[in-house]
């Protein structure tokens, strides 16, 4: 009887292994969500700024203004009859 209850122990703990120690347990499941989320908000972030992207193509392709601005900001260019000052603070 003894050595009955050995064995079922042994199968026991054979069959408990893989659960808390090989490939699948809870450990590597708990990591692999961890790295769920983390590739989640990625994601979220990096959708937000394709769509902002999006917006500015389109804003780009559709009309002057977009063009219109971006060259006043990032290039200082003016119109025709305007004056241009620009503001240094110290």
């Amino acid at each position: 009887m003894r050595v009955f209850s050995i064995i079922l122990f042994s199968l026991l703990v054979l069959i408990q292994y893989p659960l808390w120690i090989g490939k699948g347990s809870w450990y590597d499941v708990f990591k692999l969500k961890q790295m769920f989320n983390q590739q989640y908000k990625t994601n979220l972030e990096l959708s937000k700024e394709n769509f902002a992207l999006r917006a500015e193509v389109s804003d780009l392709s559709v009309g002057t203004d977009a063009i219109e601005e971006r060259a006043r900001y990032e290039l200082g260019m003016v119109k025709k009859d305007e004056f241009f000052f620009q503001v240094i603070n110290k």
